[in-house]
């Protein structure tokens, strides 16, 4: 039997949808109860037969929690939910053992007397509905994998017990400016609060006293919701990985790079150390990525043998089931999509990718006559571009570099993840390209860097310009680097990433659709305060080629929250609040390039020189990192055995799947 045709296979999306349904009917009572009407009828019928309910916002909120917890498939969701089932099957038997054994007729809570015959239909179909759930729950336990942060029991209990108490505050004090008909005192009021925040689950105090209005009533259950609804999201929340890049961890990678580093424009910002790498089991291939917001964040495709992409792939997507993470890479190739795709992964076209050709770039033509204008009035104005390796930079040189460009910046954070390095002179980028433009009097006005593709092309790091520099002086640097290639040794250029730049072009042509035109038009929208459409024609005017770029997605369900990742990877949005950018040239640690000559440019004989400065980098550094500790990973152990995957991917089994020491679990 395959893994998708077994029946267990669905019982995590059941019970979500079930769960989601309750906390919507909790939701609308609570809300409906306030303006005195409600669902009284159907609630006593769940509550009798289905699974406790109640009209409380508090009580919903933790309902849809179980839901989400459940759908992502976390085992102490599973346990919650089995306990409660439990609890619900004791007390149905020993409600039928009564009934059973009594005779008559019975009065329930609101004096009514209800028939022996009906309770004994309602009590047995409670205790078959609860074993039927239990017996659900037991034989799909092994769906239920998902881990939680560690501690984070004890941590829950704490925030819910605070956030408890501050809601009971507010609400006595609410209670005694809004008492309705509660008569008694302060301390009558302290307790009625109590047991409002609480849901109702507990009344301090009794019903003659009266009670407070709804819409007060309303507001001390939202203050128990927001406390409970906090504490279960302490308690079920993902595990959280550090998202650094180990020493070894980037040998490894630049290793990887100096063999196959030709196929991808982007596998050399695979060495940013702010993300982590995963590795096939070969060590052929690995997977960079950053865990953001709940999401396995993965960056352009994999690096290494393609032959060996198809286990790293997997690696990463068993690690990223296991700690209940949404995988998603930005910025695949097209042969990376495809390995992707095969692994199980949705696949989006997010946009395309510029790349010059030497051998092709002329300002020639009337097609080039944008530039051609743009690059003859520059020259006019006195303007000079000098083209060099960061190694041929003198220290000064390249630190007053660094210094404008951070002081050119035009936004509060430093950009990138998928498509930047984000560290502007470290040593260990040394054949990356620099791009300075300087005006008639020798001020610098504007700079290009841009990383090693392989051995014999070039990728956009970075770009800035001061703000009064003239008009052109982008197209001046694009035109004399293409002109300084044979130079370089470099035969191809990536330059800016257009996101959908399909839809610019074809949207605004004769006879485009109206769907497609309204597309265009949300984003020519979007483009005030993002640049989408600017980035597209900054780039068209060079005629380059345009390569598609893939987003690879678990579910097209989880769409919104893999772009609000993105978006915070990429530096659009600032999370947590208040986060301060690092400057360029101070993101950690001076990197170490091993002397592999994975990047060496054309200039022969210079590759012993840098491997030798290369490796007394590398040995400075490692004498200047402190020595660590490095404790048991106990909790490898006591992950549990993964089951049959979601949607197909990474359905392979294994143990030992805690992220290795370059995403290490705080």
């Amino acid at each position: 039997m395959s893994r998708r045709s077994d029946w267990r296979h669905y019982i995590p999306r059941v019970f979500a949808t079930l769960l989601t349904l309750l906390g919507v009917f909790c939701a609308i009572e609570a809300i409906g109860s306030a303006f005195r009407s409600g669902l009284r009828p159907l609630r006593d019928v769940l509550d009798a037969v289905l699974i406790p309910n109640n009209g409380n916002l508090a009580y919903a909120a933790v309902v849809f929690l179980l839901a989400a917890a459940i759908a992502r498939r976390k085992r102490v969701a599973w346990r919650i939910i089995l306990w409660v089932t439990c609890v619900q099957l004791a007390l149905a038997v020993v409600a039928f053992v009564v009934v059973a054994a009594s005779p008559g007729t019975f009065t329930n809570a609101q004096g009514e007397r209800v028939h022996r015959g009906t309770l004994f239909a309602q009590t047995s179909a409670a205790v078959v509905v609860a074993g039927a759930i239990l017996a659900v729950l037991i034989l799909g336990r092994r769906e239920f994998y998902a881990l939680v942060r560690h501690a984070s029991f004890r941590r829950a209990v704490l925030v819910t017990l605070g956030l408890l108490g501050l809601g009971v505050l507010l609400g006595w004090g609410l209670v005694a400016i809004f008492p309705g008909t509660l008569g008694g005192g302060a301390g009558t009021r302290l307790l009625y609060s109590a047991s409002r925040v609480l849901g109702g689950t507990v009344r301090f105090t009794s019903r003659d006293l009266g009670d407070a209005p709804g819409p007060v009533n309303l507001i001390l259950g939202l203050f128990g919701a927001i406390a409970i609804l906090v504490g279960f999201s302490t308690l079920l929340s993902s595990q959280r990985a550090e998202a650094t890049l180990p020493l070894s961890d980037e040998e490894r990678i630049r290793g990887l790079l100096a063999k196959t580093g030709e196929r991808d424009s982007l596998g050399y910002f695979a060495t940013r150390r702010d993300k982590s790498a995963i590795f096939s089991p070969s060590g052929k291939a690995a997977v960079t990525y950053r865990v953001v917001n709940g999401v396995s964040l993965a960056s352009a495709d994999p690096i290494g043998d393609p032959e060996a992409w198809g286990p790293a792939v997997e690696a990463w997507l068993d690690q990223a089931r296991a700690y209940a993470w949404v995988p998603a890479s930005m910025g695949a190739s097209e042969e990376g999509a495809i390995a992707y795709q095969r692994a199980g992964l949705k696949v989006v076209e997010l946009g395309d990718e510029a790349i010059l050709h030497a051998n092709k770039f002329t300002l020639d033509g009337r097609d080039m006559r944008p530039v051609r204008q743009a690059v003859n009035r520059l020259e006019r104005a006195d303007y000079t571009v000098r083209v060099s390796r960061h190694d041929d930079l003198s220290p000064e040189a390249m630190a007053e570099a660094v210094k404008q460009a951070n002081e050119w910046r035009d936004t509060e954070s430093e950009r990138g993840f998928s498509m930047a390095l984000g560290r502007l002179g470290d040593p260990s980028d040394g054949q990356c390209v620099l791009v300075e433009a300087f005006d008639g009097h020798g001020s610098r006005k504007a700079m290009l860097s841009l990383s090693p593709w392989g051995r014999t092309g070039l990728s956009l790091d970075l770009m800035r310009r001061d703000p009064y520099a003239e008009n052109g002086t982008m197209e001046l640097m694009v035109s004399e680097l293409m002109r300084a290639t044979p130079r370089l040794g470099v035969n191809r250029v990536s330059l800016n990433f257009a996101v959908f730049r399909s839809v610019f072009e074809q949207g605004s042509r004769i006879g485009a659709g109206p769907l497609l035109r309204a597309w265009r038009q949300v984003l020519v929208f979007l483009s005030r305060w993002w640049q989408l459409e600017s980035l597209y024609r900054s780039n068209m005017k060079y005629q380059p080629e345009w390569v598609p770029r893939y987003l690879c997605l678990g579910e097209r369900r989880v769409l919104l929250k893999v772009g609000l990742a993105s978006a915070i990877a990429e530096g659009f949005l600032s999370w947590p609040p208040g986060h301060k950018p690092t400057p360029l040239g101070a993101g950690g640690p001076v990197g170490a390039v091993v002397g592999t000559g994975l990047v060496a440019g054309t200039a022969a004989g210079a590759a012993g020189a840098a491997g030798a400065a290369a490796a007394d980098t590398l040995a400075r550094r490692r004498r200047s990192q402190p020595h660590r500790r490095r404790r048991p990973w106990r909790r490898w152990l006591a992950t549990p055995r993964l089951g049959p995957s979601r949607n197909g991917y990474g359905a392979r089994s294994w143990r030992r799947c805690a992220p290795t020491g370059s995403s290490r679990i705080r």
